[in-house]
């Protein structure tokens, strides 16, 4: 190279390649942030929670793909590891990533009934909860919210966990435990996996089995509620209780 002369570095620097998706991410948040999330289609909250799961990657497509295979944003999240690891695009990380989020939302639905507050003054948010918690499960669980004379939740416990049609329930170990926790009052949950909330026959004898004990002891039950993927049924709301 001839003396003085400056070595050939090149033309300018190149602007760096910017993925065609990071504009439609940009708008989405803004559309969330304008609208908030219950304007919002369920694939495009789901893109926007896979976003920050999956950031190099486009996520629209994968997003439509699990509402397509679920349903609904809530059956995804509610979806097993096992059945979400069939989608292409999900790996073991986002889907933990996915069940994180699922239990995000169920602690803070619990929250929204336990925090000092009447149950029975937060009706809605305990069905959201009881939904959030039971609706998409594939086995039968019979739940109790043990209140307290204040009808404060004292304890929210899954009693027993039976099959697809069937959960075995004993109304005196649901006393046993009540009076174990001074309990004054109860919320009787279960879900139908089938998807239909209407009672069994059977669901009603055994809600008055568990009201014949209790009212002796000074034990009231509120409410017997039945969670489906289609909504809910309420014992007392039909007069069954």
């Amino acid at each position: 190279m001839p003396a003085g002369k400056k070595p050939d570095i090149g033309g300018p620097a190149e602007a760096p390649i910017v993925p065609h998706y990071h504009g439609h991410r940009e708008r989405a948040r803004d559309r969330f942030n304008t609208v908030g999330g219950d304007a919002l289609a369920d694939y495009e909250l789901l893109e926007l929670l896979l976003h920050m799961i999956l950031p190099q990657r486009d996520t629209k497509a994968l997003a439509k793909d699990l509402i397509t295979k679920f349903g609904s944003f809530s059956e995804v999240l509610g979806a097993s590891p096992q059945r979400l690891a069939e989608v292409k695009g999900l790996g073991e990380t986002s889907i933990t990533h996915l069940k994180v989020a699922q239990a995000v939302a169920q602690r803070y639905g619990r929250d929204q009934i336990s925090l000092e507050k009447p149950v029975l003054a937060a009706w809605s948010q305990l069905l959201d909860y009881c939904r959030s918690q039971m609706a998409f499960e594939k086995l039968e669980q019979f739940r109790i919210l043990f209140l307290d004379k204040k009808n404060r939740l004292i304890a929210d416990e899954v009693q027993q966990v039976g099959t697809i049609d069937h959960t075995p329930v004993y109304p005196r170990e649901v006393i046993r435990r009540s009076l174990e926790l001074s309990a004054t009052a109860l919320i009787l949950v279960h879900n139908h996996p089938s998807g239909d909330p209407a009672p069994s026959s059977a669901d009603v004898r055994m809600t008055k089995d568990i009201v014949d004990i209790a009212k002796p002891l000074g034990i009231t039950v509120h409410d017997h509620i039945i969670i489906g993927k289609s909504g809910h049924a309420s014992l007392r709301s039909l007069k069954l209780l």
